[in-house]
């Protein structure tokens, strides 16, 4: 029998674009934010992995090549990235779901950025940006709640985070989960 550990997952939302609460950028790092309007599975499997590594993302490992693709091509699926100096940092990727739902489909900062004060502020770009989603594709209908998801596997600050830029738990749901290896860019990465 494999080993299981207790997930909490909280689902949260907002409403309108009245409860999103901006953070400025931090004033000790060369932060740029900019959207990834030539994303390809390449970028987005390097973020996904060097961003969820530490924190067992792990369900769109397997994913081809196509799979990606086919994804990243969806209409109004964005990738604001973060930069420091250069460097990305971060990134925060938005899925439009109907009915004018936009989903964070994921946010994190790699672990070299974490605890500098730019989580806050990349997600209020990214939360700004979904809700102006339709702005940039008129093709969708305009966003009328933003959701996210995180869970007690993430990092310790997330779901502090979510609240801190507005969110609202709508619900939550505990379950077992099998105990997976850390993923990582190389075996031992992240131990």
């Amino acid at each position: 029998m494999s080993e299981t550990t207790t997930v909490t997952t909280w689902y949260l939302e907002q409403y309108s674009r009245d409860d999103l609460v901006e953070a400025p950028a931090p004033e000790n790092a060369p932060l740029e934010v900019l959207r990834a309007e030539e994303t390809g599975p390449e970028f987005a499997r390097f973020l996904y992995t060097a961003v969820g590594g530490p924190w067992t993302w792990t369900d769109r490992l397997p994913w081809s090549h196509r799979q990606w693709q086919e994804w990243l091509d969806r209409e109004g699926v964005e990738t604001w990235v973060a930069y420091v100096a250069g460097t990305p940092a971060g990134y925060v990727q938005l899925e439009p779901r109907g009915d004018g739902r936009v989903e964070v489909a994921y946010f994190g900062l790699l672990p070299r950025f974490i605890g500098r004060g730019l989580g806050r502020h990349l997600l209020g770009v990214g939360l700004a940006r979904a809700w102006d989603l339709a702005d940039r594709h008129p093709g969708l209908p305009p966003t009328a709640t933003v959701t996210v998801n995180t869970c007690s596997l993430d990092g310790p600050a997330a779901l502090r985070t979510y609240r801190a830029a507005g969110f609202r738990i709508a619900t939550t749901e505990t379950a077992e989960k099998p105990v997976v290896a850390v993923p990582g860019p190389w075996p031992g990465a992240h131990a």
